[in-house]
């Protein structure tokens, strides 16, 4: 903690507990996501390898890349609804609260020794996490005094530090014990970080902002018990679905996959078309909207191969990669800290060099930023290509091939990423503009659901093939070229937004 020279409310000057000169509740919402990171991340990192593994769940590699893809879609789908409880029922801190404690429960669920268990585990992580995710933001926002606060951007910079270090931490110790001394005990670890994020957060709580603590606008008891009669019928019919399926002997993953995998594609489009169509919007709001769709399939396509870093590329660490350095062996998840460090490190180097072409006049637009992401993230696969070819004859590849891979993903998605979650505050319609950050992490549901929908049947695809490998890089890259070539028309819908 650093110390700083303030004014007090009265105005009087007096010493205040700063953290980096910011409000001394970053500290507790920069360890809360830390710690959440740290459990979420580690968990993802051993999730493919648990599924496969023949000590674990001994799946097909199709199968586990379905499971995580249709788990990631899950939580940023869940995002949504996570922010709405926070908007209109709990409040972000309560909803902060419930969402660790559900996490918490999700991995301690995860580490019991049972496959009958596992799979309802995901399931708490994955709805704790959609919980979360977006209220902790709202209340890193409300530590400042309103969106001209100096202060502000920096605040969110240090807060997305500390997930990149739970994110860099979490494959080293939780992936390093899951693999090499029990599964089970890796994802007790990563109970054990939320346990820490989660008592981090009521301890450093009454350093928040009090409004935190407020339901903005709560529901009327008339909507209360409407929502409540909706979510039993919804809760009612998918019970009685799943007993039918269950006593007929139908039933199998794929009913529960399947379904998930079309609510991740179909929902997007709906939520899209629900605010393209709303005749509330001015003219102007309309144009913008049609603009977003552009950045949104983008975006979709751009997730769609860059998740597949913890999933494809692991399964192919796993049985075809020499993880080695020097000679000395390391723990396939240990992949899954490279995006995170190389982020940090290079991170800052973006923020400068677009603000040094800036000031020449030369800083590319959204667009072209945005077509770029894609025509690296489709190279990104396009390399991927030379340690498939190296194993086919059963050579294992070298590990610096798949760091090249996540090393032109991760400039890829400071390309688009950060991009990305400023032109949607930037082009968002009045009327939502609280729902559509929400409506940007759809773009990762949407992209992952597609990688699911791949690995599961009617289609069933090894996506570890050189084929399907070639045809996704080649769709990421004809995607940013067409992006490219329509940067004009898409630049003119984008109106005074640049």
């Amino acid at each position: 903690m650093a110390t700083s020279l303030t004014k007090n409310s009265a105005g009087t000057p007096g010493f205040e507990k700063t953290f980096f000169g910011h409000p001394r509740g970053l500290a507790t919402l920069f360890m809360t996501e830390m710690w959440e990171r740290f459990s979420y991340y580690g968990m993802r990192a051993l999730l493919p390898l648990y599924l496969i593994a023949p000590d674990g769940l001994n799946m097909n590699p199709a199968t586990a890349t379905a499971i995580y893809s249709v788990y990631v879609s899950l939580v940023y789908l869940l995002t949504m609804p996570g922010g709405w409880f926070g908007d209109r029922v709990w409040g972000p801190r309560k909803t902060v609260a419930i969402a660790g404690a559900v996490i918490m429960v999700g991995h301690l669920t995860l580490a019991l020794p049972s496959s009958g268990t596992f799979f309802v585990g995901l399931g708490l992580v994955a709805l704790g996490s959609g919980l979360l995710k977006a209220n902790i933001s709202t209340m890193v926002g409300q530590l400042y005094d309103g969106p001209k606060d100096a202060r502000r951007d920096g605040g969110f910079t240090v807060f997305y530090m500390g997930i990149n270090l739970g994110a860099f931490a979490a494959p080293l110790i939780i992936g390093t014990i899951g693999e090499n001394v029990n599964w089970h005990i890796g994802f007790a670890i990563a109970a054990l970080g939320m346990a820490l994020g989660l008592g981090q957060f009521l301890l450093g709580s009454r350093h928040l902002n009090a409004t935190s603590s407020v339901v903005p606008t709560p529901l009327s008891a008339a909507e209360r018990a409407s929502t409540l009669r909706k979510a039993m019928i919804w809760m009612a019919i998918a019970a009685v679905f799943y007993l039918i399926t269950v006593v007929s002997g139908v039933y199998t993953l794929n009913w529960v996959l399947i379904p998930i995998t079309l609510a991740g594609l179909i929902i997007p489009v709906f939520v899209l078309a629900r605010i393209k169509r709303d005749k509330e919007l001015t003219g102007l709001e309309q144009k913008k909207m049609s603009g977003y769709i552009w950045f949104f399939v983008a975006a979709a396509v751009f997730w769609m191969i860059y998740d597949q870093g913890g999933s494809t590329m692991s399964i192919f660490a796993d049985s075809s990669a020499d993880n080695s350095v020097f000679g000395w062996n390391f723990p396939v998840s240990w992949y899954q800290s490279v995006n995170p460090v190389l982020i940090m490190a290079l991170a800052p180097v973006f923020a400068t060099f677009w603000l040094a072409l800036n000031r020449r006049g030369k800083e590319p637009s959204t667009v072209v930023k945005f077509a770029s992401g894609l025509v690296l993230v489709g190279a990104s696969f396009f390399v991927f290509l030379a340690p498939l070819a190296i194993a086919t004859d059963g050579t294992k590849a070298a590990a610096m091939w798949l760091v090249a891979v996540y090393f032109i993903q991760t400039v890829g998605e400071l390309t688009l990423s950060p991009v990305g979650l400023s032109v949607t505050t930037k082009m968002a319609p009045a009327k939502y503009a609280s729902q559509m950050m929400g409506v940007w992490f759809l773009a990762v549901t949407a992209g992952d659901s597609v990688t699911g929908m791949l690995s599961l049947p009617p289609f069933s695809f090894n996506l570890n093939k050189s084929g399907i490998v070639a045809v996704e890089a080649t769709v990421a890259v004809i995607a940013g070229v067409l992006v490219w070539m329509n940067r004009k028309k898409v630049k003119e819908l984008m109106g005074d937004v640049r």
